[in-house]
């Protein structure tokens, strides 16, 4: 496999997509800040405020969080209901299975915009950060961890979208899913602090890896190697899902 052939067949299946995001920039910025802001403001600021000590040690724990946080926001949601609108309405996803590419170019390219709307989301939020908390170490391995997290949280929305029919099941995905992972996976609050039940289950949602992994490296706190494991598996089995319902779809 030539590589240069190779990406460049991925960016042909992601071109529709980026094209989207730069001649939109500004809804597309403003979709992926308004949410994970307001809980800075709100959580940091509010209830920070109210702690001990003011809130400037807690708006510096939770940014990291924040960061995490945005891959969920810039991509679950955008990835999957484009990818579902171009399924059930247009059918330009199925006409993109028609053509010679490989199930791993779809993948990675119907992926990738999620990525590059995590990716500007969560650089502004960081320059913010290290504005308001000097104590934020601006270590530029945070920019692994956000591709990674996008990348995952794109795929298990091209996931969802694949195996959806509904908008109304999309809908019950994220309150399933994706809402009890924004309040409970480390991005407000330690892991440890829940019940021990509660806090075991919570340890296996990917979420949760992409905090710890954001926190130990902006709070230079080390680099958890359990939570890169666990992502490296997540990235596998949502591309390994993927890679299988499209394959079947093709057939």
């Amino acid at each position: 496999m030539n590589p240069v052939e190779y990406l460049r067949e991925v960016y042909s299946v992601a071109w529709g997509d980026l094209v989207y995001i730069k001649e939109n920039f500004i809804e597309v910025l403003l979709t992926g800040l308004i949410g994970p802001l307001l809980y800075l403001l709100a959580f940091g600021y509010g209830v920070g405020g109210s702690m001990q000590g003011g809130g400037e040690e807690y708006v510096r724990f939770i940014l990291p969080g924040i960061i995490a946080l945005t891959t969920v926001a810039c991509t679950f949601s955008s990835v999957s209901m484009r990818i579902l609108v171009q399924r059930l309405f247009y059918m330009s996803f199925d006409e993109l299975l028609l053509c010679p590419v490989r199930v791993s170019s779809v993948i990675l390219g119907k992926t990738l915009s999620g990525v590059v709307r995590s990716l500007i989301s969560c650089t502004v939020i960081l320059i913010v950060g290290c504005i308001i908390s000097p104590g934020i170490d601006p270590n530029p391995l945070i920019f692994l961890v956000i591709i990674a997290g996008g990348l995952m949280f794109s795929m298990f929305g091209l996931l969802a979208a694949l195996v959806t029919s509904k908008t109304q099941h999309l809908t019950l995905i994220t309150s399933i899913f994706i809402v009890p992972m924004t309040f409970l996976c480390g991005t407000l609050f330690k892991v440890s602090d829940l019940p021990e039940v509660v806090s075991w289950a919570v340890y296996v949602l990917p979420l949760t890896h992409i905090s710890e992994l954001s926190r130990g490296i902006l709070l230079d706190e080390g680099i958890p190697l359990d939570s890169v494991l666990i992502v490296a598996l997540y990235l596998c089995l949502f591309f390994g899902l993927c890679y299988r319902r499209i394959a079947t779809r093709r057939n």
